[in-house]
């Protein structure tokens, strides 16, 4: 199964310097029944994207909570056995996917990395910061937020993070 795990830039910084994603229990996001459900597409490719969109959402969640991240998303996509993740808990608007991995996963056996391009950068800020009002229900504050998925997550390989954090 393949899930998807939300990270900041700094976060991935730390990933990388401790060779693994973690600590356990990790938050990801996953093809889950009641994803497809809510999705109603047979299309396994979509349903990956709709899990890495939730994660990329719940990555801007993340940039907002934490004020000296760069704006920009970071998705991880790992491949872990079918048993390893766990359906997962969450609040109303991150629920959907969400999965639980009960154990730290080797940075090593990530499929990608995926990660907003610099042009995305002031959408992504402006996103976080509407973020509040956007759950509040402020339908002007949720346009902008939305704004921030105008932008595609850029794909790398595990070997390019490095780059990444320059």
């Amino acid at each position: 199964m393949r899930v998807y795990v939300p990270l900041t830039l700094p976060g991935l910084a730390e990933a990388h310097a401790a060779g693994e994603l973690g600590p356990a229990p990790l938050r990801a996001y996953a093809v889950t029944p009641e994803l497809r459900e809510w999705y109603v597409s047979d299309d396994i490719e979509e349903l990956e994207y709709a899990a890495l969109g939730r994660a990329a959402a719940a990555s801007l969640r993340l940039v907002a909570a934490d004020p000296t991240a760069p704006p920009r998303r970071v998705v991880v996509a790992v491949d872990v056995a079918d048993r390893a993740a766990a359906a997962a808990p969450g609040t109303e608007e991150d629920a959907l996917g969400r999965v639980a991995l009960p154990e730290a996963v080797r940075l090593t056996v990530a499929a990608a990395v995926h990660v907003d391009a610099d042009d995305a950068e002031a959408d992504v800020a402006a996103a976080a910061a509407a973020l509040p009002a956007a759950d509040g229900g402020d339908g002007d504050a949720r346009l902008v937020v939305d704004g921030a998925e105008d932008h595609e997550l850029l794909w790398f390989g595990v070997q390019e993070i490095p780059g990444l954090l320059k």
